[in-house]
């Protein structure tokens, strides 16, 4: 389910139509909201393609796709446009029933949710802390907050004595928040799992699953395409 990688920009040619039996995705290889979209596709075995887009020069036919221009956005063959990560997450497992992510019980489905909106919270720490180092500011209390952050989510494996966040098995809601955990040593925060030994243990229990597997990059990989992205030139292409 790979044709090119390679970024589609302004003036490429528009891909032709989503085959019956499949979806695309509009990706960024890069993008950690994008591997949201990439982790569920590959968890549920879902027939699919991928085209990348250059976010920076975004080609027209993309834009009429999803006026908002952002990764990740499914289009199905039926010409239906779906975006926003949680959204497409949670319209792959109930379009594609087969291989479950998300509880059938609207209390369990409610849990996941609110774990998912209070890791919004904790996301934008990742950038504003390298952001800042790379400014040269003062991010001490910003690594604080995201230290009581970590630990409280460390605490909620401790009380849910479960091995990842939905329970023994890899549920929607750990897809959701890996992406930024898989990036720690990229953003030079990995030394912040040293004070939380579960989430630590999440985090290589993660590394075992076949779709976390498949959707990764190697450290220098994404460290090579980030400080294209911090030099304001990403090179969207980087190693292909």
């Amino acid at each position: 389910n790979m044709s090119t990688e390679k970024c589609f920009a302004k003036g490429s040619p528009a891909p032709g139509p989503v085959p019956k039996d499949s979806i695309r995705l509009y990706s960024m290889r890069f993008c950690p909201f994008a591997q949201r979209a990439r982790l569920v596709l590959n968890a549920k075995g879902i027939k699919h393609d991928i085209v990348n887009i250059n976010l920076k020069d975004m080609p027209d036919w993309f834009l009429e796709r999803n006026p908002l221009g952002f990764v990740p956005t499914l289009e199905t063959s039926a010409g239906e446009v779906i975006y926003e990560s949680p959204i497409t997450c949670e319209y792959l497992d109930e379009a594609y029933p087969e291989n479950k992510l998300l509880p059938s019980s609207p209390f369990g489905k409610a849990q996941q949710k609110m774990m998912l909106e209070n890791f919004a919270k904790i996301t934008p720490y990742f950038y504003k802390i390298p952001m800042g180092r790379n400014k040269g500011e003062d991010v001490s209390g910003l690594e604080c907050e995201l230290k009581e952050k970590l630990a409280k989510l460390n605490e909620d494996l401790v009380n849910k004595k479960t091995k990842f966040f939905g329970g023994d098995s890899v549920t929607m809601i750990d897809y959701m928040m890996w992406p930024w955990f898989e990036r720690l040593e990229l953003f030079e925060l990995k030394h912040f799992l040293n004070g939380t030994p579960e989430l630590s243990k999440w985090t290589e229990r993660m590394l075992e699953d076949p779709a976390v597997k498949a959707t990764m990059h190697s450290v220098d990989t994404c460290k090579a395409f980030y400080k294209t992205y911090i030099e304001g030139k990403p090179n969207y292409d980087y190693g292909l």
